[in-house]
């Protein structure tokens, strides 16, 4: 594999922009620069109770919790959606609210196409068996996406992974 990808998402309306848990995505600095904070061990953006509140106005629908048959059947559907893509998928964490997948593929293509991937078969089984949601969506729009540059980063990410609290799966490949 030529690239490592540690991959995050939450389920729709469940950690919103400004939420006081933190929240990595995109706000601006006094001088009113676009900036995200989303490297490892850095702190990320949290408690804009205004943002919280926009995001919340905005929603299409009430927040989705994951039970564990829809945890089953998501990781099913990234085992599946990685043997197709020939991607090594070498963990995945699957809690109520966000998925947490580390993953290597081949080439270099664009994370947020293999994030996409993934969350786009996810949702088809989950339409499968649960019928699409209100708000027309599972997911957020897009997603945290780490490059893992080595061995020691994907070890950690994986080691992330497995720590979860409160999770309904984690799965590990077999080695890691």
């Amino acid at each position: 594999m030529d690239r490592y990808w540690f991959l995050t998402s939450t389920t729709y309306g469940t950690w919103l922009p400004g939420d006081e848990r933190g929240f990595v995505g995109e706000t601006r600095d006094e001088a009113g620069a676009k900036q995200i904070h989303n490297l490892p061990g850095t702190p990320v953006d949290s408690d804009l109770p205004f943002l919280e509140a926009y995001a919340r106005g905005a929603m299409k629908g009430p927040p989705i919790y994951l039970v564990l048959a829809q945890a089953e059947a998501l990781l099913a559907q990234f085992q599946e959606t990685a043997r197709y893509r020939n991607w090594l998928l070498l963990a995945v964490g699957i809690m109520a609210n966000h998925i947490h997948i580390v993953v290597g593929v081949p080439g270099d293509p664009d994370p947020s196409d293999v994030l996409g991937d993934f969350k786009s078969y996810g949702s088809r089984a989950l339409n499968r068996q649960w019928g699409k949601p209100v708000s027309d969506t599972w997911w957020t729009a897009s997603g945290s996406k780490r490059k893992l540059r080595d061995e020691q980063a994907i070890r950690n990410a994986i080691q992330y992974v497995r720590d979860q609290e409160h999770p309904l799966v984690i799965w590990v490949a077999e080695g890691y």
